[in-house]
């Protein structure tokens, strides 16, 4: 019984993944207190080219450039001139900059549902929430997630290699050039309503600092006032750099910059809540 139970409980499982540290650690506020530099398995190796490319960037700007110009290429990311000339026979290409205007938009999209899949495959953290709880497995909630993450219509173009190098990416930047800090934590903000995420399950009620889980991958803002637009409750959070996939400026300056969107990856944190 107590192995079924385990079996039926998510909140329970940690898969493999490729970075060479434990799951179960890495989703803990020890690993948040004692961060590790995290490298997904066989990306740069597989990507020399670009990151030769990267490391000649004398800005975060040359830099971004010259990763969208790789990934454009390697990935056709850009329609041909035939299918520019012939538009009915031009192919969709899912592309890491749809997934992250998917996430942006709803991160319980489709598009969302991917995203969650990657940070299950490259650091076996299992999400708790898509449209609904994932509470219990098996169950509804559990295999419209699994229908969405494997979905042709952006589960292909080698769509997790794409996120790889987003990741590695971001990393590459905050090491080279201290963008957004020097520092190995990041203060964010992430506003919420009780009812949005069950997850809380009323935690923050009883004391100002507590411990929460949150989804695998998770929004955060670089701003308190920015996050008082998103919830009633405002969770002030510090965040180890290497948990970070995306921050604002990064990739272009256009890309979630509305609403200064900060992308990490999820798990067990220390937080500090406070009514807005």
């Amino acid at each position: 019984m107590h192995e079924k139970d385990n079996y039926s409980d998510p909140q329970r499982w940690y898969s493999t993944n490729l970075v060479g540290i434990p799951a179960g650690l890495l989703a803990s506020t020890t690993f948040n207190d004692h961060p590790q530099r995290l490298r997904i398995a066989g990306a740069q190796e597989t990507h020399r080219g670009l990151f030769r490319l990267l490391d000649e960037a004398v800005s975060l700007e040359d830099a971004s450039e010259r990763f969208r110009r790789y990934m454009d290429v390697v990935f056709q990311l850009k329609p041909s001139e035939y299918e520019i000339r012939h538009a009915e026979e031009r192919r969709f290409r899912p592309s890491y900059i749809k997934l992250m205007e998917g996430w942006g938009f709803d991160s319980n999209s489709p598009q969302g549902a991917v995203l969650k899949g990657w940070v299950e495959s490259r650091f076996g953290l299992t999400p708790t929430f898509h449209r609904e709880p994932l509470n219990h497995y098996p169950s509804t909630a559990w295999m419209r997630y699994l229908e969405e993450k494997y979905a042709s219509r952006f589960h292909n173009n080698s769509i997790h290699m794409q996120l790889d190098l987003v990741y590695e990416y971001c990393q590459f930047v905050i090491h080279h050039f201290g963008i957004p800090t020097r520092e190995n934590w990041v203060t964010l903000w992430r506003g919420v309503n009780l009812h949005d995420e069950p997850t809380l399950s009323g935690a923050i009620l009883k004391k100002e600092e507590c411990v929460l889980r949150l989804n695998n991958l998770v929004s955060f803002t670089t701003t308190r006032e920015r996050a008082d637009e998103f919830g009633d409750w405002i969770l002030e959070v510090r965040v180890p750099i290497v948990k970070l996939l995306f921050f604002p400026g990064m990739l272009s300056k256009t890309l979630l910059a509305g609403e200064d969107e900060v992308i990490a990856l999820g798990g067990y944190y220390m937080v500090n809540a406070s009514y807005a």
